[in-house]
């Protein structure tokens, strides 16, 4: 069965970095666009950043442009989410995701065929 497993979350003071990972297993992962989401404590799930399958072309947020970068490696069936000068209302559940569709540009739902567990990330200030 599929299996996405998120993992590196934590807390973190205001402008600090974490690298989230998210394993993938169960499913040709070459074959789907991997994508990003959070969800903080009363708010529903929001789009973070997707990336092609080749790796190629990538969307974020707004909100995280500048400050987030998506990647993936093949060959180990992984997606990373570097996060740098993190701030407090970055504070969130993290969810990694697979859609064997592409995320457009300027996507700003919720859709996978299948998500993570979560992981949470706290940024104090």
């Amino acid at each position: 069965q599929v299996q996405l497993v998120e993992s590196g979350g934590g807390l973190v003071q205001a402008g600090g970095s974490l690298r989230l990972s998210c394993a993938a297993s169960g499913l040709t992962f070459s074959n789907y666009y991997m994508g990003w989401f959070r969800q903080a404590l009363g708010y529903e799930r929001e789009f973070v950043a997707s990336i092609s399958r080749s790796g190629g072309i990538v969307y974020y947020a707004d909100s995280v442009k500048g400050r987030f970068t998506i990647s993936r490696d093949n060959a180990k069936n992984t997606v990373y989410l570097q996060m740098n000068s993190l701030k407090p209302e970055d504070t969130a559940d993290y969810y990694c995701a697979a859609k064997d569709r592409p995320y457009s540009s300027g996507f700003s739902g919720v859709a996978a065929d299948y998500w993570g567990q979560g992981t949470q990330v706290t940024v104090s200030s």
